[in-house]
């Protein structure tokens, strides 16, 4: 079960509102020349920022750029070394580890073998309650019910070490990237409370100051100028700022109080090109949305329920509806990871279900009737945050569901995301519920284990299949990236057949920058390469 970085947050801004503002002041407090501070949209940290509990995007983006671990991410996916001078196996299962020689703590203390091990097996036990404890699962010595040591870690030297994981994992060195795999120093162990409010990271930035976080306003970074990776900055610091209206950042980045901003409102799709001409992006993002329907609700289990998803998707006119509602920043999906993910397959066995098709959704539905009629007076509803932007796209597929099965379909809003959330948590929807999954790390296992596996972190649907988990384990336990692609694709095609959730579309990464800024990249994962930014 891996909870990923933007199970929280990030699915709630995926839409067209995001989390922030107080104001932005434009210069930095570090006693650097503030003009030099990039100043970025953000939002609060849902928790103290603590590496292994950061699971959401508004911390996410403050944690890396503070911390620095074994591999990092460019902007294209690729992924490279960072603080690791090595990382091999000759089986896929035990990995070796040397370090780069001569590496430290912002606060000068050196890092060793011992600052990951030491961390690693912290996030990993229970007692401590850490959000991303599952990505240390499959490591040797893991117990999902107690503490216990992760044994399959093994010191070697202070520069050299070695992992044993519990089966062969091809792409295991890629989630190497993931913050909840960076080293921690000595002082992190003296008070994790103090810690999380100041952070002392190894990365290209560090705080400002020890009073740099202002809660809900913003937070200042200053160049850690000990880092000495992939990442150095070419600016003297970053300052996110906290929204809570994006219509507010937008006019922001228009008056050039905002340098970058990472998400455009909904209702400036159509200007955002001409507002800031060759000062925009609308790339392909690795990220995936859809609906599900529970399991646990009437009409929805067994052959019944298989025949009335497999309807609903066909239901659904998504070329018509992502070009209308989004101006074409979203893509139809035919899959359930994202086309900027290594091993991507456009041609899946099955994917004609991802289709409009309303003949034969209606025929579907009405086989689906004779196990189970669905009464004339219920009503589909599809769940969604109101906090979130999604009221458009929501009204626009229950319309195409309703015109095409002839039923009664609605979109039903929570309030907020938390709530949204507590419903799917705690098992009481009514109906569907929108989805969707940023990438913690560029790898297709990282789309299906969290959201479909049995049991995992993300599978609110309660989906169940032997089959599916058998082969997605099997995929995973390739030695060599092409045959578990091979393997993940197989094991797609039978979530085709099932369909836990309904894909819908793959939203692109729509940002602009002001005029205040050049060599604005953006991520794989849609957040700025902030520290390529230079300020004019």
């Amino acid at each position: 079960m891996i909870k990923k970085r933007a199970g929280l947050a990030a699915l709630a801004v995926l839409g067209a509102t995001a989390i922030a503002l107080t104001g932005c002041s434009g210069s930095g407090s570090s006693g650097n020349d503030a003009t030099k501070y990039v100043t970025a949209n953000g939002s609060e940290p849902q928790n103290p920022l603590i590496p292994s509990n950061t699971t959401e995007t508004g911390g996410g983006k403050i944690i890396d750029a503070m911390f620095a671990g074994l591999k990092t991410y460019k902007p294209d996916g690729t992924v490279v070394n960072d603080l690791a001078k090595s990382v091999e196996s000759t089986d896929s299962k035990t990995y070796d580890i040397v370090l780069k020689s001569g590496q430290e703590f912002s606060n000068g203390e050196k890092i060793t073998s011992e600052s990951f091990t030491k961390a690693w097996n912290w996030a990993s036990q229970l007692s401590n309650a850490q959000g991303a404890r599952d990505f240390f699962n499959n490591i040797e010595g893991f117990d999902e019910k107690k503490d216990s040591e992760l044994t399959g870690l093994k010191v070697k030297s202070d520069t050299e070490f070695s992992v044993t994981l519990t089966g062969p994992d091809a792409d295991w060195p890629a989630r190497l990237g993931y913050s909840a795999f960076v080293p921690l120093p000595s002082e992190f162990y003296k008070d994790t409370k103090a810690f999380g409010e100041n952070p002392i990271g190894n990365g290209p930035y560090k705080f400002a100051s020890k009073d740099a976080w202002k809660h809900n306003q913003k937070i200042d970074l200053a160049v850690n100028k000990d880092y000495d990776g992939y990442r150095k900055a070419k600016n003297d610091g970053v300052e996110f700022v906290f929204y809570t209206s994006l219509d507010t950042a937008y006019s922001d980045a228009q008056a050039g109080n905002l340098d970058i901003l990472d998400t455009v409102p909904a209702a400036n799709f159509k200007t955002y090109k001409s507002d800031f001409p060759d000062r925009n992006v609308n790339q392909a993002a690795a990220i995936f949305q859809g609906f599900y329907v529970p399991y646990y609700l009437d009409h929805w289990k067994g052959e019944e329920g298989k025949l009335r998803r497999a309807a609903l998707s066909e239901a659904i006119n998504r070329d018509e509806i992502t070009k209308k509602i989004f101006d074409g920043t979203r893509k139809p999906a035919t899959d359930f990871t994202s086309p900027t993910i290594p091993g991507y397959d456009d041609s899946l066995t099955g994917d004609d279900v991802t289709k409009y098709n309303p003949s034969d959704a209606k025929k579907k539905w009405a086989e689906a009737d004779k196990i189970s009629p669905w009464k004339s007076s219920d009503t589909f509803t599809l769940s969604y945050n109101a906090d979130g932007g999604h009221e458009d796209w929501v009204t626009a597929v229950a319309n195409s569901i309703s015109n095409s099965l002839g039923i009664k379909a609605e979109g039903k809003a929570y309030a907020t995301f938390q709530e949204s959330l507590a419903a799917q948590t705690d098992n009481k929807l009514t109906g569907g519920s929108r989805t969707g999954w940023q990438a913690d790390y560029p790898s297709l296992y990282n789309f299906l284990q969290p959201n479909y596996e049995t049991g995992a972190g993300n599978n609110y649907a309660r989906y169940t299949s032997s089959e599916f988990d058998k082969s997605l384990s099997a995929a995973q336990a390739q030695t060599d990236e092409k045959s578990a692609d091979e393997g993940f694709a197989k094991s797609q095609e039978i979530l085709l057949q099932d369909l836990p959730t309904i894909p819908l579309w793959y939203a692109n990464e729509v940002g602009v920058w002001s005029d205040t800024v050049s060599n604005v990249q953006f991520g794989w994962n849609t957040v700025p390469a902030i520290y390529a930014v230079t300020k004019k």
